[in-house]
């Protein structure tokens, strides 16, 4: 059950990180919920197998802290890439 809660926190970091973060129009609306979850889910049970135990305050912290940095990376890489890429293909469309 506590799998499920941390997952669902991780997909929620996601959507904020995605509608408070600039340049929300250069990624797609799921990017940053999917991979906060999957990372949620996939630290939780690295942390169950090294020894935390889910009625613990740090294996929540560590889960829920680490999907919203790479909610926020997903985000930002992915607007910087876009970006990028749209400019060439303007620069290269312009060319011809």
């Amino acid at each position: 059950m506590e799998l499920l809660f941390v997952v669902l926190g991780g997909a929620l970091l996601g959507f904020v990180a995605h509608f408070a973060l600039p340049a929300a129009d250069t990624r797609g609306v799921l990017l940053a919920p999917a991979s906060a979850a999957v990372v949620a889910a996939v630290v939780w049970e690295v942390l169950l197998l090294a020894g935390l135990r889910p009625d613990g305050g740090w294996i929540w912290v560590v889960s829920l802290v680490l999907a919203a940095v790479v909610a926020v990376v997903a985000c930002r890489v992915a607007a910087t890439t876009r970006r990028r890429r749209d400019r060439e293909q303007l620069a290269r469309l312009m060319k011809a």
